[in-house]
């Protein structure tokens, strides 16, 4: 079977990294174009892939017969156009978060593909192919903690680019914990408040950093998320579960921790360290806390495409429900009060 040709379309630090990935660590595919607003950087990077051409115009180069499938990590804003091209073309396609930026405009997309009776799209949430999240879904998925009934999040970063506001902490870091939650209780998110403490000193003028949300689900399950993007110090990401019959937590640099109930002796606690000891250092940044998890992602989209299946995770309702959930927590975030997450039944559209 023939390499997968790939179109890499915006090649910024995310596109770039995939395209590296793609060349070095990916089997079953190659870069094949690459198109971004500032030529000169892709003309740079396609210097050192053989075979690879520039396409000036994203569209051109998602439509280019000598593309197999197409990499999306333009900037949120340009992914509507962009996708409905992908659609057109019948093109399988990997897109980073967001589907788009608005919940009218992911909705038409979701529509729009499930018109076409096949699945097309993939949105890159990396967190599904984490080994530690992989885990911690398996144990849920088999019982071992009984009825999962809440989840305690952490998400900080140790600073933000120029230009960034309040809602994109909701948009750019929040929307990781947004699909955890979907993708751990397999159930939509109904309600989302957001809670605003004292506000970091260090945090840009006008940002509102920290931020608390929390999430009910449909059953009634609870999930909080601290969002600190102007710590200072590294990239932490923690998420402990807590069941009927005891709790996991991830994100320590040192495996998965598990304390569990004695099955045969209830109430005598019993807590397992799976894996490692404390210590070490924190992770800078996303790219090394998931960095195996985008190579897993990308490695399995490959061999979907490849099989004609073209999806192998979250797709593009999960893109939909994450933007409807975000929204709402936009909306909480200006207004202070909880809300309601306004979302059309899945089982609405079929095929999606």
């Amino acid at each position: 079977m023939n390499p997968a040709r790939i179109a890499v379309v915006g090649v910024g630090m995310m596109g770039a990294d995939h395209v590296v990935r793609i060349t070095e660590r990916t089997a079953g595919a190659t870069v094949a174009v690459l198109s971004d607003y500032f030529p000169d950087k892709a003309e740079q990077l396609a210097a050192t892939i053989g075979g690879c051409r520039v396409v000036g115009d994203p569209l051109d180069a998602i439509a280019d017969p000598g593309v197999d499938a197409v990499v999306l990590a333009s900037p949120g804003p340009a992914h509507e156009k962009q996708l409905a091209a992908c659609l057109d073309a019948g093109k399988p396609v990997m897109c980073e978060k967001p589907l788009t930026t608005d919940v009218i405009s992911s909705l038409e997309i979701v529509e729009r593909e499930a018109s076409l009776g096949r699945k097309l799209i993939q949105v890159g949430f990396m967190r599904r192919f984490d080994r530690e999240y992989e885990q911690l879904k398996s144990l849920i998925g088999d019982g071992v903690f009984g009825r999962p009934l809440l989840a305690h999040c952490v998400h900080r970063n140790p600073a933000v680019p120029p230009g960034f506001d309040s809602s994109m902490i909701v948009k750019d870091s929040l929307v990781h914990e947004v699909d955890v939650t979907r993708f751990l209780f397999d159930e939509e998110i109904t309600t989302v408040q957001i809670i605003t403490p004292r506000s970091n000193p260090g945090a840009p003028v006008g940002v509102v950093d920290p931020q608390i949300a929390i999430f009910t689900t449909e059953s009634g399950r609870h999930v909080d998320v601290e969002c600190f993007v102007t710590t200072g110090v590294a990239y932490e990401v923690r998420t402990e579960l807590v069941g009927e019959l005891g709790s996991a937590i991830i994100g320590l640099d040192q495996g998965l921790i598990r304390k569990q109930r004695n099955p045969v002796q209830a109430g005598r606690g019993d807590a397992r360290r799976v894996a490692g000891i404390w210590g070490g250092d924190i992770t800078p940044s996303f790219v090394e806390r998931f960095g195996g998890a985008y190579d897993v992602e990308i490695q399995r989209w490959v061999n979907a495409v490849r099989r004609g299946d073209n999806v192998d995770g979250p797709g593009a309702w999960d893109g939909y429900a994450a933007a409807a959930v975000c929204a709402a927590a936009v909306t909480a975030l200006e207004t202070g009060e909880p809300q309601r997450v306004e979302m059309v039944s899945r089982a609405s559209i079929p095929g999606a």
